[in-house]
């Protein structure tokens, strides 16, 4: 029996008249629906699994453990007030409507980079490259969150808790750990680190395309401000 594709022929896509088929091409006109719904592909942090020695597993553990409380550093309170204001205009608002809302992600990512050793606006690149900043982003490899981590790391440095990991800080504490993790294993190749992070490694376009993103932030910081002395006994 033939079975006419209503939705084949909108997609322009020729029906076999199996039912197969029709269900084939619902599937792939759904996925072409939602490929222009959603405003950026997930890259996904495809990060796989590698054995590590007992030291190195425990100072990950106690990385991810720790819960001081997110004060990133500033130079001054002129440097804060111009890098949340400024970085805070370019956060996409689709996914972050909230100027409090932003300024809390701002201020986490911040801190969780400095206290990983790394670039704030290099993590900044990565989220944007690997999750467009979208809090829930699953990829096709099973990552998730912002800076799309792999669930096993809850397993081999956490509490086993992968439901966790859409926890915004929870999210950047992991993210930030992996990629220091890796820029030490590969001795100080960001190249390499980026391209073990995604899964990737030995190929050029997902370091390419994270370094482009991070040189965009940091052309986006704010110019320093002078701001004026007052000299004791002045006026």
């Amino acid at each position: 029996m033939q079975v006419s594709s209503p939705l084949a022929e909108r997609c322009g896509e020729p029906s076999d008249g199996s039912l197969r088929a029709a269900l084939a091409l619902v599937r792939g006109c759904v996925a072409f629906a939602l490929a222009l719904l959603l405003p950026a592909a997930v890259n996904a942090g495809n990060q796989q699994y590698e054995p590590m020695s007992a030291s190195v597993r425990s100072a990950l553990a106690t990385a991810i453990a720790d819960r001081s409380a997110p004060e990133p550093r500033f130079v001054s309170v002129v440097e804060k007030v111009d890098w949340l204001s400024s970085m805070s205009e370019r956060l996409p608002r689709k996914w972050k409507p909230d100027y409090q809302q932003r300024v809390e992600f701002l201020k986490s990512v911040r801190y969780e980079a400095q206290r990983a050793g790394l670039d704030t606006h290099l993590v900044l690149g990565l989220i944007e490259v690997e999750s467009y900043f979208r809090r829930y982003a699953v990829s096709s490899a099973g990552a998730r969150g912002y800076m799309q981590v792999m669930p096993f790391w809850t397993g081999v440095i956490g509490d086993g808790d992968a439901s966790r990991l859409f926890d915004m800080r929870t999210n950047l504490r992991y993210g930030c750990t992996i990629l220091r993790h890796y820029i030490d294993l590969e001795r100080g190749d960001l190249f390499r680190a980026l391209g073990r992070y995604n899964g990737s490694l030995g190929r050029p376009e997902y370091p390419n395309a994270v370094l482009k993103a991070w040189k965009r932030w940091e052309q986006r910081m704010p110019p320093a401000r002078v701001t004026a002395v007052e000299q004791p006994g002045a006026g």
